[in-house]
């Protein structure tokens, strides 16, 4: 009998991805039909079955959602490797009351996979930090993820 494939977020996903972490976006390139990957850290998991995410509405990965809405996120959460795989759509061309052209996206999850290589776990995971004024960067961050839970 095979594994049975979650299509929702646990609530350890959830809150895992909703402080801030880095993910990877994979998109299949509009013009190359090759894959894209993007690091993104404007996400949110909006419901169980449904991520948010932001980019500049003039970048690759939001013409490569027009034109393809299947997309992967990857997840390195939690002592492993998540890949969560949907249809993305946008919700919002450009998110009002940002000054950045911002597209609001979002994924409706088809499926939740460990892709960790076997006998292994992660031990740390990924971090970043703003290289811009930090005021400025917590003061956007704060808009565009209230926008992406609006």
């Amino acid at each position: 009998m095979s594994k049975q494939i979650p299509q929702e977020l646990s609530q350890e996903q959830i809150d895992f991805m909703n402080d801030k972490p880095l993910i990877l976006l994979s998109t299949i390139d509009a013009e190359s039909n090759t894959p894209n990957t993007s690091a993104i850290s404007w996400v949110k998991a909006h419901t169980p079955t449904t991520i948010r995410f932001a980019v500049t509405n003039n970048s690759r990965t939001a013409a490569n959602v027009k034109a393809n809405p299947r997309v992967s996120l990857t997840m390195i959460a939690l002592g492993t490797v998540y890949s969560i795989v949907g249809e993305a759509h946008i919700l919002e061309d450009k998110i009002e009351g940002i000054a950045m052209p911002l597209s609001k996206i979002e994924v409706r999850i088809e499926g939740v996979f460990e892709s960790m290589f076997w006998g292994a776990a992660i031990t740390q995971n990924p971090a970043y930090e703003k290289t811009m004024n930090i005021d400025k960067a917590i003061a956007l961050d704060n808009q565009v993820f209230a926008a992406l839970l609006s």
